[in-house]
């Protein structure tokens, strides 16, 4: 369950926010802070007692403008710690989605807040820690460990039909689910290039025996793996159809 941190320098807006929060049960606490200044100082609090598992702070939900420090520059500056907490912007301004997905945010939550957007962020973020807590994955293995509401399932490489890139995780999907693993997308290219996978575009990788179309329009390539279409780049056309082309003369 999720230590949670909400920021907010309106008091009502923070209320409503931490009232919302601790009727999620997968909330274990929510404390608010009405700065920049608080919020960083008890931050930086929690991480020093790390070793005290109560006093970690799994989640900072922050506003943007504040007085003084805004929610970017927090999140600029918790990105330097060593362990830092995830992030989910909640703000009332919009221009500011593609600073914080820079920053690595989890989500980015538009005022007034609804209870059904807010549990899709809490949801987020609360399978982002499960992951982290998971065991380093030995991606050379056949079978791959995922973590999902407490349980560990092992998922064969040979069931993976692509990966998607999720920052410093990946989500890779089977036939019928998918699972997010800590493990950069970059990796798994590397490590199972040998197992018949290709980079085609910077967010997916892609098993060639999967793919059951490939597609041309008007100058734009993809490929089809079941219902899914997903787009090839054009920096990783060529590689992709040279491979299909060796595969399919065997």
């Amino acid at each position: 369950m999720l230590r949670v941190l909400a920021v907010d320098d309106e008091a009502p807006a923070l209320e409503e926010l931490l009232y919302l929060l601790r009727s999620d049960t997968r909330v274990r606490s929510a404390e608010g802070a009405v700065s920049a200044t608080e919020a960083l100082r008890r931050i930086g609090g929690a991480l020093e007692a790390d070793a005290d598992d109560t006093a970690a702070i799994d989640v900072v939900f922050l506003d943007i403008h504040m007085a003084g420090l805004t929610g970017l520059d927090i999140a600029q500056l918790l990105a330097g710690f060593t362990r830092p907490p995830l992030i989910v912007f909640v703000t009332a301004h919009e221009g500011f989605a593609v600073q914080a997905f820079d920053l690595k945010a989890v989500d980015y939550v538009l005022k007034p807040v609804r209870r059904e957007r807010l549990a899709e962020a809490v949801r987020r973020a609360a399978e982002l820690v499960t992951d982290r807590a998971a065991p380093v994955l030995d991606t050379a293995a056949d079978q791959i460990p995922v973590e999902r509401g407490g349980v560990t399932r092992f998922v064969a490489v040979s069931d993976i039909t692509y990966a998607e890139a999720r920052g410093d995780y990946a989500r890779l999907h089977t036939m019928d689910d998918s699972h997010l693993v800590r493990v950069p997308l970059s990796t798994l290219e590397e490590r199972w290039r040998t197992r018949g996978f290709v980079r085609i575009h910077r967010s997916h990788l892609v098993a060639l025996d999967r793919i059951d179309e490939l597609r041309l329009d008007a100058g734009s390539m993809s490929v089809r793996i079941g219902a899914v279409e997903l787009p090839v780049s054009r920096r990783h056309s060529r590689a992709l159809r040279d491979r299909l082309m060796r595969g399919a003369g065997r």
